[in-house]
């Protein structure tokens, strides 16, 4: 693609709890695209997510973002700027209804036709959502706090959707709707990078992947390539090499 990719990582180094997780790593997402990180549990996939939006401070290497360094940006800059994050665990405000976590996610947003606008999207995107919209997060299903978390980082209109394990935990059906769901927000042209340990899953939507291990990436390339590379196949789908 033409010009600056919209996210770009260059020899980025992470430390968590006194662990180096990340070793110097190269990654690029280009405006449009969908991009998967994928790797085993540990492999340092969220805390490259975290080092990415502001959450946790970078030791070395730069993070670029639309043209422009970013390194070190604190979270709520970023968003004001697009970049958004859907974290592990969902996160959602439990004591509030669904209406008012989605109108956290348009916090910084003071265009109300809008808003409203955005608020019929998410419940378009998910039914479900709107049936139980004056019901509190906390008493959601794992799934449907999924959808909310998806929800309320739509209502802050991103450019870029960072994705942090959004099958975790989940039935099967409700994955295969959080997945929909993922590919219909890229097709409305949203960037995502997306960190997901069912491998499958992630490389069968994305157009290219990288796969991470203690730290470093290891493979790279389209999508469909590495869910036929043997190695691949071997650690991460359960397939002999």
């Amino acid at each position: 693609m033409a010009g600056a990719p919209m996210l770009a990582l260059t020899r980025l180094e992470l430390a968590y709890g006194g662990i180096q997780a990340v070793k110097g790593i190269d990654l690029v997402v280009d405006e449009g695209e969908l991009v998967c990180l994928v790797g085993a549990n540990g492999a340092g996939k969220t805390t490259t997510l975290r080092g990415i939006c502001g959450l946790l401070p970078v030791k070395k290497g730069t993070v670029v973002y639309r043209g422009e360094n970013v390194t070190g940006d604190p979270a709520f800059e970023l968003v004001r700027r697009g970049l958004v994050m859907v974290p592990e665990g969902r996160g959602v405000f439990g004591g509030l209804t669904i209406e008012e976590n989605l109108a956290m996610g348009a916090y910084i947003r003071s265009d109300r036709a809008g808003v409203a606008a955005d608020v019929e999207r998410v419940f378009t995107l998910f039914p479900r959502l709107k049936e139980r919209r004056r019901q509190t997060a906390g008493t959601l299903s794992g799934g449907e706090q999924q959808m909310l978390a998806m929800g309320r980082a739509i209502m802050s209109r991103p450019k870029m959707l960072l994705l942090d394990e959004p099958s975790m935990g989940l039935a099967p059906l409700m994955v295969q709707k959080v997945f929909e769901t993922i590919i219909a927000v890229a097709r409305e042209g949203v960037t995502i990078l997306l960190v997901e340990q069912n491998a499958k899953l992630a490389l069968e939507v994305s157009r290219r992947g990288y796969v991470m291990e203690s730290g470093t990436i290891t493979l790279a390339g389209a999508a469909q390539t590495l869910l036929h590379d043997p190695k691949v196949r071997a650690a991460y789908l359960g397939e002999a090499a």
